[in-house]
């Protein structure tokens, strides 16, 4: 059994050409299972004038998801026989030999005898099988009990030797409502319901016996999502969800090309190649559904990763809004910034994030400055590749403290900041595009300290300085609305950070304009999340992991402002960025003004 995307050859043109979002997630894609995921595997059969475009179970040349799946996260999707990492072969049972098809089982053996036994920790592999275990019992050649029994347990023990040869991510998708194939519709509605039950027994036996194992896997509802396309086809851009693209009737789509096609643009308009395997159309609504489960999380993790950059930037303005040994008494001061966050040149993520400050301070003539600020600011971002976004809202309320002396000056501050965020996650799946929206609270809390030096006399003056911020973000979980197989439930989410910086300032005090500039070595000392999780609502029982941010933990800043006197005002105003930081750059520019009551 097969799915496989269907492009035309600009599309495919395209598609090619385009930067994977998350190229560098994973190290590679690797494969297991059957027609469903084989993307040529018995191609070499083929006569040679027409492997080109025949030799996978779809309408070819079409891709398969897999093919889709593996260029997205830059690997090739090659079948295994032509040098790639997909070891799929259509007819594949799970233990068992089937003809010329090797046992999944089989599969992982070879591709562990060929890595000295070793899998790559860091690569994606799919185990997608039992299909052809079942069509064994619909054709009434085997027990129903039995048979999805070794299946089940086939499938165990694949993901667990995988594991134990050092797997941490296995995509396990579900078996699709086969009740649904036009073979099935064929047998007439008795027919239809048992292969339907078929799939859902099994489904469930497999997920249950993984858990039960204690084997954590990503899953993949395509049961529910094929029933999905089914029910509203022209959501998909599909005009026919019964018959197969392909003739003559009872072909096999191995060598199904655009000559054999019912219409010519059945690839892109049927749902099904032939009697049970999906077109190219299919196949790309798959990868895409693929894709959506696989990256989710990670969106969801950008969300405290973006209150602390922007904790970072509130803290530096706090920590700068006063200027040498002020005189005694009450000052009031008020801040503006509007700072943006670009990651993985904005395929990760893109926002802006203005913010406001004010605050009161009291010193006593001798050094002694103590007091206390609100804040409100707002961050607007985008997901990378038109994948949605996120609003996320912060009022912080947060103390004051410090010593100026000639030379030398050293504050602390605390804040908390109460977060509201709203999320639109966008999921492309073919021609369809769902909106999944939710709504959560956060927290930030954050100490710092912050300290400096300066030698020399008269104009210019420079040294060193640092500071140590610390912050803790905790996210509320959330569901996902718009029920449906891409749905997805988040957990709730904590980072905890401590930036250490260190570097040197230099200062030009003149008589109406004094600029300065400053430049630091940043060093995160606390580990960000490793994975991020998440639950697919329509298997709520299953969490799953995928890889974290893994954000830069060493990078630079660099300051330029100016301090001068504007409307009778003492003001500050300057621009910041992060600097060498790999994946991401922080920047942002800011005002301060302070004054007497």
């Amino acid at each position: 059994m097969t799915l496989r995307p269907h492009r035309s050859a600009l599309a495919v043109a395209l598609a090619l050409a385009a930067t994977p979002a998350f190229a560098g997630e994973y190290s590679g894609t690797v494969f297991f299972g059957d027609s469903l995921t084989d993307s040529g595997h018995f191609q070499s059969q083929i006569p040679a004038e027409a492997r080109p475009v025949t030799g996978k179970f779809t309408t070819n040349p079409s891709w398969v998801w897999a093919e889709h799946l593996a260029k997205y996260f830059g690997g090739n999707g090659r079948t295994a026989n032509q040098g790639g990492d997909n070891y799929a072969q259509g007819g594949s049972r799970v233990t068992v030999q089937n003809g010329p098809a090797e046992s999944t089982l089989a599969q992982v053996g070879a591709y562990l005898a060929a890595h000295g036994g070793r899998a790559d920790p860091d690569a994606l592999y799919t185990v997608w099988t039992g299909a052809n275990d079942l069509f064994a019992v619909a054709a009434g050649t085997e027990p129903a009990a039995e048979t999805i029994a070794t299946a089940v347990g086939g499938v165990v023990r694949i993901v667990g030797t995988l594991q134990g040869a050092g797997t941490r991510y296995v995509l396990v998708p579900s078996l699709p409502d086969m009740g649904l194939t036009p073979d099935a519709r064929a047998a007439g509605p008795v027919g239809q319901a048992a292969l339907s039950q078929l799939s859902a027994n099994y489904n469930s036996a497999m997920y249950g016996a993984l858990a039960q194992a204690g084997y954590r896997v990503i899953p993949l509802d395509t049961y529910t999502m094929l029933r999905e396309v089914v029910a509203n086809p022209a959501e998909f851009g599909l005009r026919n969800v019964t018959d197969a693209a392909c003739q003559p009737p009872g072909s096999s789509s191995l060598t199904c090309m655009p000559p054999s096609y019912v219409s010519p643009d059945a690839g892109n308009t049927y749902l099904f190649a032939d009697g049970v395997h999906p077109t190219g159309a299919a196949h790309e609504v798959l990868a895409d559904y693929a894709i959506s489960v696989l990256e989710g999380p990670r969106l969801a993790a950008i969300i405290p990763h973006s209150a602390a950059v922007i904790g970072r930037s509130r803290a530096e303005q706090v920590a700068g809004h006063v200027a040498g040994r002020p005189e005694a008494g009450t000052r009031w001061w008020g801040g503006l910034r509007a700072d943006n966050q670009r990651y993985d040149h904005a395929d990760l993520y893109d926002g802006l994030a203005p913010a406001g400050l004010f605050g009161v301070d009291w010193s006593n003539g001798s050094g002694l400055v103590w007091g206390g600020f609100l804040g409100y600011g707002r961050m607007d971002a985008d997901f990378g590749g038109r994948r949605g976004g996120f609003e996320q809202a912060g009022t912080t309320l947060g103390g004051f403290a410090g010593w100026y002396g000639e030379r030398a000056w050293v504050n602390g501050q605390v804040s908390y900041t109460r977060l509201d965020i709203d999320v639109d996650r966008r999921v492309q799946m073919g021609k369809a595009v769902r909106h999944h929206g939710g709504s959560t609270d956060g927290t930030n809390t954050a100490v710092g300290v912050s300290g400096g030096y300066l030698f020399g006399e008269g104009v210019v003056r420079h040294g060193p300085v640092a500071s140590l911020l610390w912050q803790k973000v905790e996210v509320d979980g959330w569901t996902e609305g718009n029920r449906s197989s891409s749905a997805l439930a988040f957990g709730d989410q904590e980072l905890d950070s401590l930036v250490g910086s260190l570097g040197w300032q230099v200062m030009i005090h003149g008589q109406a304009l004094s600029p300065y500039a400053r430049l630091t070595w940043d060093h995160e000392f606390k580990d960000a999340p490793e994975q991020a999780f998440a639950r697919l609502q329509t298997l709520p029982d299953i969490e799953y992991a995928v890889p974290g941010l893994g954000i830069d933990d060493d990078y630079g800043t660099a300051v330029l402002g100016a301090r001068l006197g504007l409307f009778g005002l003492d003001a500050d105003v300057g621009l910041r960025s992060t600097l060498g930081r790999q994946g991401g750059q922080d920047t942002g520019v800011f005002l301060s003004l302070s004054g007497r009551f």
